[in-house]
């Protein structure tokens, strides 16, 4: 198959430097990764930091490990690398037929399948050699987050709400955060595993606003073609499940005002986000979709002021 001419895809950051200044030979490999769309890996890491600064909380610690926090950011830029090119591997088909995605270096014919799997054994090696840093329990943790990233590409095609399957995957994190601190898992890390899969599953179906018509010529499951006309109801459903049990995770934990305080900043921004979300404008909903970024960090902001205020009291 002749490759497609070198453009940026769809819903790339304007004007990244993976698009301007990468060599070209890297930049097929550097967006199989999702480099330049920086979003997903914040949205994988943001679960991993709420859980390190939750932990401290309930350790008594003066804030999270900074050690943790780096692995984490460098395990999720990894790992989302690698389920970005594990999932293009196996949706090259789907994503032909979308819009938004057919640009994505393997359906465009700019990366071969053998060369993005040398690639995505490379990202795990990455991945693997972070999680090897941290104690017993939490390795075995991280490596039990590999079924559901394994069975996600595939669920688009039989689950009504494949975004469940996601959330198990993206916000793992919750519990790896409390894991490597504490060395067990506990019921404040369960709670804030369960709200974060809620956040995943709200805010991803709002990106899948932006792809109800071509899901549906492809044969795609989507929540958001599932929820149709009431998505903005099920979104909200959504957010609210996040604020209750990120709240009954605090309270486990033993977390102070101010951190219930970066719980009701994260509450209020997203019930604005519900508020903007149309289901027919799509530029619109990947604006919202990208800010739960903001949103995760306001939350981590509150955790970890709280952390550091009641360890130094």
């Amino acid at each position: 198959m002749m490759a497609a001419p070198d453009r940026p895809v769809a819903d790339a950051v304007t004007g990244h430097w993976v698009d301007r200044h990468a060599p070209e030979a890297l930049r097929p490999y550097l967006r199989l990764a999702r480099i330049e769309r920086p979003i997903g890996w914040w949205l994988l890491l943001l679960p991993c930091w709420w859980s390190a600064a939750l932990a401290a909380i309930a350790a008594g610690q003066p804030g999270p490990s900074l050690w943790h926090l780096v692995l984490f950011l460098v395990g999720a830029v990894a790992m989302r690398g690698a389920g970005s090119t594990y999932n293009d591997i196996a949706d090259r088909d789907l994503d032909a037929r979308v819009e938004r995605t057919r640009l994505r270096p393997l359906p465009s014919g700019r990366i071969g399948v053998r060369h993005a799997l040398t690639f995505l054994v490379l990202q795990a090696l990455v991945g693997l050699a972070v999680l090897l840093q941290f104690n017993r329990t939490a390795i075995l943790v991280g490596l039990a987050s590999l079924l559901p990233v394994a069975i996600y590409p595939f669920m688009k095609r039989v689950m009504p709400v494949p975004q469940a399957v996601l959330g198990l995957a993206f916000a793992w994190g919750a519990l790896m955060g409390w894991v490597a601190l504490i060395g067990r898992l506990d019921a404040p890390a369960c709670w804030l595993y369960a709200g974060a899969i809620a956040w995943v599953i709200g805010y991803d179906t709002i990106y899948a606003v932006q792809d109800i018509e071509d899901d549906e010529i492809a044969g795609i499951k989507s929540s958001a073609r599932f929820f149709g006309a009431r998505v903005r109801l099920a979104v909200a459903g959504c957010f609210m499940a996040a604020v209750l049990c990120i709240g009954l995770a605090l309270a486990g934990a033993g977390a102070g005002p101010i951190g219930l305080a970066g719980l009701a900043l994260f509450a209020g921004h997203l019930a604005w986000q519900v508020g903007r979300l149309d289901p027919r404008d799509g530029a619109e909903a990947l604006r919202l979709f990208r800010s739960n970024r903001d949103a995760g960090l306001i939350l981590f902001c509150g955790l970890t002021l709280d952390a550091i205020w009641q360890g130094l009291m």
